[in-house]
């Protein structure tokens, strides 16, 4: 009588997780039997991939303004001084060095912005 009342118990359990993942939202479909068969949406991912996509884009357009607007000589010499700060200075100076991508969108910045 326990290996039953065990058996009933997983199910009951079972059915008690798919009711809490129902909740969250579900989809439903109906089958070639008729049958219409309830399911939890699929979780999305917790990193918005698109987000950071645009976030690190920006920031290289805003780089490449930046060295459009003081010439990449000066933009040197300002990232050589903010070398020399605090650690947080430092980090931004390693964040903020050139790259080819805004050198690239900086000569095409720099005619639009003189």
């Amino acid at each position: 009588m326990s290996d039953a009342f065990q058996g009933f118990d997983s199910r009951l359990k079972a059915i008690g997780r798919k009711r809490t993942r129902l909740a969250q939202g579900y989809v439903s479909k109906v089958g070639k039997d008729g049958l219409i068969i309830f399911r939890p949406k699929r979780r999305k991912s917790g990193l918005p991939l698109r987000g950071l996509f645009y976030l690190a884009l920006g920031f290289t357009f805003f780089k490449a303004v930046i060295i459009a607007h003081l010439g990449a000589p000066l933009y040197g010499d300002r990232l050589a001084q903010l070398a020399q700060g605090s650690i947080v200075e430092q980090a931004g100076a390693v964040v903020m060095q050139t790259d080819p991508v805004s050198e690239l969108l900086s000569t095409y910045i720099r005619p639009i912005l003189r």
